[in-house]
């Protein structure tokens, strides 16, 4: 069955760093988008980051571009996020999706992230 998995959520100190994986099985990887969310309590899931399926194309939101990095590797299923000089508002939920079209959506069931002192 389709599965999405992250992992590498945290606790990590303002400045710090960490990278999300996630790991995908039951469908074609390398034939859809990864895209990173973030949600945070009382507010919208919001698209931090997307990579086509070749991985040859990228976008961030403002509120991480320079600070944030996708990635992607077809040959083992994975996708990743590294996110470097966090902020207390990166804090959330952290899940990626693939894509496909406008008719295929694949959640993973999250990574908590939290950015404190």
């Amino acid at each position: 069955q389709v599965q999405l998995v992250e992992s590498g959520g945290g606790l990590v100190q303002p400045g710090g760093s960490l990278r999300l994986t996630c790991a995908a099985s039951g469908f074609t990887f390398s034939s859809f988008g990864i895209l990173w969310y973030r949600q945070t309590p009382g507010k919208e899931r919001e698209m931090v980051a997307s990579i086509g399926s070749t991985g040859s194309t990228t976008n961030y939101a403002d509120s991480v571009k320079g600070r944030f990095t996708i990635s992607r590797d077809n040959a083992k299923n994975t996708a990743y996020l590294q996110m470097n000089s966090l902020k207390p508002e990166d804090t959330g939920a952290y899940y990626c999706k693939a894509r496909l079209g406008w008719s295929k959506n694949y959640w993973g069931q999250g990574t908590q992230v939290t950015v404190s002192s």
